[in-house]
C-alpha cells in the first residue's frame, strides 16, 4: 500500500514506522524542522512494542510536493483543531479507492473532514495506546489499554473493507479490529480524556494523584454527570447505562491501568502549543448550549485550560 501520514507526532511516527517496517511505501508530512530531522535520522519506536525503526519513503512539508503519488491510505493525526485545514487540503488527493484514517482524540473530526472529504472515504479510530515523543522521529509507547478500533459512523462501508485495513494495522504491530459502532466508542474515550487530560494538565499530577483526592475525585465525578447528561440529551449510546456506571468502570478498571500517565494535554502546555480542550470538554459545553444542558464544571475547565494554555503560549 501507498500510505501518507499527515502529521509526525508521536502517534503518526509509530503508524509510519511499523507500517515501512511492515513493507509498505509509506510518506510522511510536517513542518519542516521535524520533516528535515526525520528525513536524515528516520523514525524510531520504542517502549512496550519493542525496538524498531525505519526510514520513510519521503518526507514532505507539503502535500503538493507528493503530486505523483496515488495514495491508497491516509492517515490523519493532527490536532483536532487542524482537522479543518488539513482536509480541505487533502481533498484534491483523495482518489476513488483512497480511504482516510482520522486517528485523533476529540469530538468534531469527522465533521469538519465531512465538508471537504466525500464519507463513504472516511475511516474513524479509536486509538487507545499512549505514545509520547521523545524527540522528533522518536517515540515510545508507553501504555495500551485495548486494541485500536475502525469503523465508518454511517455504515458507508461494508465490514471485509473495514477488515482489510484492520489487518493491514495488526500485522504491523498495532492491534485493531472493526467496530460497527464507532462513534459510541469513541465517545467513551472522550469521555476519559475529558476526566483526566485537563485536570492532570491544571494541577500538573499524573492520572492516579487525581483519583486519591477528594476534590479532584468530585470535579471528576462533576464532568462525567455533565457528559452523560449530554449523551441523553444527544440520544448517542455508549457502553454505560449511566454516568454511576460508567464511574465504577472509570475509577476501579480503566484509571488503574493508566495511573502514571501524564496528561499529553500538560506536555501541549509546557511546550507552547495549542491543547485540544475545544475538542473535549469545550465541545461538551458547545453540546450543551444547543440542547438547553447545564455543564458548568466542563465550562469552568475548559476556561482553566484556554488560561494555561495562553500563558504557556505567551512564554513559546
Amino acid at each position: 500500500m501507498n500510505v501518507l501520514v499527515f502529521g509526525l507526532g508521536a502517534l503518526g511516527t509509530v503508524y509510519s514506522c511499523l507500517l515501512k517496517k511492515a513493507g509498505h511505501k509509506v510518506f510522511g508530512i510536517d513542518i519542516p524542522s521535524v520533516a528535515s530531522c526525520i528525513d536524515r535520522q528516520g523514525v524510531q519506536v520504542r517502549g512496550i512494542w519493542g525496538e524498531h525503526q525505519a526510514f520513510l519513503d519521503r518526507v514532505a512539508t507539503c502535500i503538493n510536493q507528493l503530486d505523483e503519488v496515488d495514495f491508497d491510505l491516509i492517515i490523519v493525526t493532527v490536532k483536532a483543531f487542524q482537522t479543518d485545514a488539513v482536509s480541505q487540503v487533502l481533498k484534491p488527493y483523495i482518489k476513488d479507492t483512497t480511504y482516510v484514517l482520522l486517528a485523533q482524540n476529540g469530538y468534531g473530526n469527522y465533521e469538519a473532514a465531512c465538508k471537504y472529504i466525500a464519507a463513504h472515504h472516511l475511516v474513524l479510530g479509536r486509538v487507545i495506546f499512549g505514545a509520547v515523543t521523545l524527540q522528533p522521529g522518536i517515540s515510545e509507547v508507553t501504555v495500551i489499554a485495548d486494541d485500536v478500533l475502525i469503523g465508518q459512523p454511517e455504515q458507508l462501508l461494508d465490514t471485509a473493507r473495514l477488515q482489510v485495513l484492520a489487518e493491514v494495522f495488526s500485522r504491523a504491530g498495532i492491534p485493531t479490529r472493526v467496530s460497527p459502532n464507532i462513534m459510541d466508542f469513541l465517545w467513551a474515550k472522550i469521555i476519559y480524556n475529558s476526566a483526566l487530560n485537563p485536570l492532570g494538565a491544571i494541577l500538573e499530577v499524573p492520572y492516579g494523584k487525581l483519583a486519591e483526592m477528594e476534590w479532584s475525585r468530585q470535579l471528576m465525578d462533576q464532568i462525567i454527570s455533565e457528559i452523560f447528561a449530554v449523551l441523553k440529551a444527544l440520544k448517542q449510546p455508549v457502553p454505560w447505562e449511566d454516568a454511576e456506571a460508567y464511574r465504577s468502570t472509570f475509577y476501579q478498571q480503566l484509571l488503574p491501568s493508566t495511573a502514571a500517565h501524564r496528561a499529553s494535554m500538560l506536555q501541549d502546555i509546557q511546550q507552547g502549543r495549542k491543547t485540544e480542550i475545544e475538542a473535549l470538554n469545550g465541545a461538551v459545553v458547545r453540546l450543551g448550549e444547543g440542547l438547553g444542558i447545564e455543564t458548568p464544571v466542563n465550562r469552568v475547565i475548559t476556561w482553566l485550560i484556554q488560561c494555561k494554555e495562553a500563558l504557556g503560549l505567551s512564554k513559546a
